[in-house]
């Protein structure tokens, strides 16, 4: 099975808060909802394509409980049937990556608490299929520290929030990635879908 990560992130590579103002205010961020001004057809014609063809999701406790009050047992969740997003989420296996949920409500919810790298390994192992991920950012990290993800997708939106948490940190692991696709949106979303090829090449000087 296959593991993806997709992502949306600003300019500056801000990751906090895309939904609504009050979607993550943690640490005090204040300029949530940048993301949806620019969510435009095209955009949302490509993430209901991408719910659809996953088989599993796996979420970090934080996104998976904004994803539950949402897409869940919230305004745009399961009465909504129709939905590709709300489809997917609400008849699919969900795996969080958690030490401290312990009574998930939301249906065919399955906590991994425990060796979570063999948890997920376990997962990787079936013959087919596709385990994604979105937002998360901790546990997104932490796959990628750990060699996990197969596929990166990141839509980056024309926009410097200039606060929050982003992506990647200041200082971390370094990863070369291959370019797989790339598009545009009409509204300037870019979207792209890299594969993780292993440490980067750095230029070395050289003597004449």
């Amino acid at each position: 099975m296959k593991l993806t990560t997709i992502t949306h992130v600003t300019v500056d590579g801000v990751m906090q808060g895309l939904g609504g103002p009050d979607e993550d205010r943690t640490g005090g961020f204040e300029r949530g909802g940048w993301a949806l001004p620019l969510f435009d057809d095209e955009v949302q014609t490509f993430l209901g394509q991408a719910f659809q063809r996953a088989d599993g999701f796996l979420f970090g406790r934080r996104t998976y409980q904004i994803f539950e009050r949402s897409w869940g047992t919230g305004s745009w969740g399961a009465e909504q049937g129709n939905n590709p997003i709300s489809v997917a989420v609400n008849t699919r296996p969900k795996y969080v990556a958690s030490t401290t949920l312990t009574d998930p409500q939301w249906a065919d919810t399955t906590v991994l608490s425990g060796d979570i790298a063999a948890a997920i390994g376990e997962l990787k192992t079936k013959p087919s299929g596709e385990l994604q991920v979105h937002g998360s950012g901790n546990l997104v990290r932490w796959l990628l520290d750990n060699q996990l993800v197969d596929e990166i997708t990141l839509l980056t939106y024309p926009v410097v929030v200039g606060q929050g948490t982003r992506l990647f940190p200041a200082t971390g692991p370094d990863t070369a990635l291959d370019l797989v696709d790339s598009r545009a949106t009409s509204n300037g979303v870019t979207i792209q879908v890299y594969r993780p090829s292993g440490r980067p090449q750095y230029a070395t000087a050289t003597t004449t």
